[in-house]
């Protein structure tokens, strides 16, 4: 006869598939205290953006990235930034307790990274524009249009719609439906430079 204490039934192919979902799901984000107390750094243990960083000190700024949108939802968050392997949330004042955000976010970004959802767009665009001595800004959003400023080299440059039209509205249509339009605003300064370019410009070339 078996004895029952040294037996145990095999384990079934399934069950070592769950386990192995399981063990997958297991993320367990830490925190982190940071100079200003109104701050607080997650720590998911993999990377967020991998390299650089990008703020979002307000909900509308956050259309490039639905993890960002779902924290804005928490109350008492102002600002979310996300760095190479963290995210920080800064709470709108120190009345604000970090116990029920601290709770909500957690449970967020947990959901968030299991879902394998893209954290974040736009960098590779960004990154390309900075190579070539400008940036881009993101200054808002209306009825379906994403309304970005260029600076540095892309003030003025003649490829800049091909830019903002080939490149960064493709790009942002594909990920987020609700943008109809992409376009360059610009302020008083802006306009003057590009008046006075222009007009320099023109005097170059008729002497």
């Amino acid at each position: 006869y078996l004895n029952r204490n040294q037996w145990a039934p095999p384990t079934k192919p399934y069950d070592l598939h769950a386990r192995a979902l399981l063990s997958a799901r297991k993320l367990s984000i830490l925190t982190q205290d940071t100079p200003n107390p109104r701050s607080l750094k997650f720590l998911p243990g993999k990377p967020v953006l991998g390299t650089g960083t990008q703020d979002f000190p307000t909900p509308a700024s956050a259309e490039s990235s639905s993890l960002a949108r779902d924290l804005f939802q928490i109350e008492g968050v102002r600002n979310v930034f996300y760095g190479p392997d963290f995210i920080t949330l800064t709470k709108t004042d120190d009345d604000v307790e970090w116990t029920d955000i601290k709770r909500h976010a957690i449970e967020v970004i947990t959901k968030f990274l299991e879902s394998g959802q893209t954290i974040a767009t736009g960098d590779s665009h960004k990154e390309s524009i900075q190579e070539d001595g400008g940036d881009v800004i993101f200054k808002g959003f209306d009825d379906g249009t994403v309304k970005l400023k260029l600076v540095g080299s892309c003030t003025g440059c003649p490829s800049s719609t091909i830019t903002l039209k080939n490149g960064i509205q493709n790009m942002l249509q594909f990920y987020i439906p609700e943008v109809e339009n992409v376009e360059q605003v610009t302020d008083e300064v802006d306009e003057v430079n590009i008046k006075v370019f222009t007009e320099l410009e023109k005097k170059i070339q008729d002497a």
